[in-house]
């Protein structure tokens, strides 16, 4: 999805041009189902199972504790960056915290971010942009994460509402709610929908009028 025509990658980083284009739609009677099968169109599928990879700015952290534990609640392992565990820790997640690709390899050979990113051992990946900041590169570090996500095909999310949205559609993909139907189908029920709401108006109208009283 991040791929130009000649093969180089773009970063994933969502700025107001991706924002605003639209590139695929999904139909179901449920918002997650169809952010789910939006997702399998335009990238591939969430995962349902697996680690999942947090790293976010401040401004972003109280936020991310609830949809974050609703994953560890669904059966998901949770990694992220030594400050994003420490918080989601105090919160009652149980999250390990993962060496940034800044820091190199531990001194016990303990694996960088985008190391497990190319070993194929994260399966989603939640990653809010932050600018520089003293003693650190966090922007570098993101850069270099989101990268990797799009050369090793790992789904990556640089917002919350993303995050939030991933997360319904992660639960309506384990609960089965998964149905494919075309676009007729679609039609013909909108159109029986529209013709029983246009039959119970009428009616209630004439009863409404049977009710009536001649004040006369």
């Amino acid at each position: 999805r991040f791929h130009t025509l000649e093969g180089s990658v773009m970063d994933s980083l969502l700025g107001p041009e991706m924002r605003s284009t639209g590139e695929v739609m999904g139909l179901s009677p449920t918002f997650g189902m169809s952010y789910a099968k939006s997702q399998i169109a335009a990238h591939g599928s969430l995962p349902t199972e697996g680690t999942v990879f947090v790293s976010v700015a401040n401004r972003d952290k109280r936020n991310v504790i609830f949809p974050i534990k609703r994953l560890a609640d669904l059966g998901f392992t949770i990694l992220a960056t030594e400050g994003t565990a420490s918080m989601l820790s105090l919160h009652g997640v149980d999250a390990r915290p993962v060496r940034k690709h800044s820091e190199g390899s531990g001194p016990n050979g303990e694996p960088t971010i985008v190391e497990l990113i190319t070993q194929g051992k994260i399966g989603l990946i939640l990653n809010t942009p932050s600018g520089e900041t003293v003693g650190g590169s966090p922007r570098r570090d993101g850069y270099r994460i989101r990268t990797a996500s799009v050369l090793h095909r790992v789904p990556s999310i640089t917002t919350v509402q993303g995050l939030e949205a991933a997360v319904q559609g992660i639960e309506a993909v384990q609960l089965d709610q998964v149905d494919v139907r075309s676009l007729q189908e679609w039609a013909l029920d909108i159109r029986a929908a529209q013709e029983a709401g246009i039959a119970s108006t009428e009616r209630s109208s004439r009863q409404n009028e049977g009710h009536g009283v001649d004040l006369q």
